[in-house]
């Protein structure tokens, strides 16, 4: 059975937050206070938070370079992922990925679909690996920032989570760029 594991301790890890809109500032940005209020709830560090536009450079560019510093392990974005043709989120982000996360957008659809029902499919969320981070894509509402971070990103993110969590696999998600190199 999934649950908390008392016994361990918690492990904070520090997140990034990106909104990708045209029309949003921090002043009005909901789904980034939605996601900032349950990261630091959750007593995890909030390292950066900003907003990009609708711009595939400027996204990409935003999360490769968070991607590249020490104290984040966790970059999570929201806003861009429909199907309009300024959503371009995951364009410039999957590149990114060295591996991708398919059961995350799974079970965000499976969450999501049990609230907004067959409306979930026009969400592109996704996720993956880059550089020893984890990255999350989510859509640019408050709900859906509430069912990703409640469903799956809490306990992923809680290291006393089990039977397992991304917390205690975090040291090795670079173990591919240290192979073959001198001890």
């Amino acid at each position: 059975m999934p649950g908390l594991d008392e016994t361990r301790p918690f492990i904070p890890v520090g997140i990034a937050i990106l909104t990708v809109s045209d029309t949003r500032t921090l002043a009005d940005d909901k789904s980034g206070d939605t996601l900032q209020g349950r990261v630091l709830d959750a007593g995890h560090t909030l390292i950066d938070r900003a907003i990009v536009t609708d711009d595939k450079a400027l996204i990409r560019a935003r999360v490769e370079a968070w991607t590249k510093q020490d104290d984040i392990d966790v970059v999570i974005t929201t806003g861009g992922t429909g199907f309009t043709g300024r959503d371009v989120t995951p364009e410039a982000l999957e590149p990114l990925f060295e591996k991708r996360m398919d059961g995350f957008s799974e079970v965000f659809h499976r969450i999501s679909y049990d609230k907004i029902g067959t409306s979930t499919i026009q969400s592109r969320a996704t996720g993956g690996v880059a550089n020893a981070t984890f990255i999350f894509v989510l859509p640019g509402s408050p709900g859906a920032c509430k069912d990703a971070w409640d469903g799956i990103l809490k306990g992923q993110l809680d290291y006393r989570h089990m039977p397992c969590n991304f917390v205690e696999i975090m040291p090795r998600l670079d173990e591919h760029l240290r192979r073959g190199q001198p001890k």
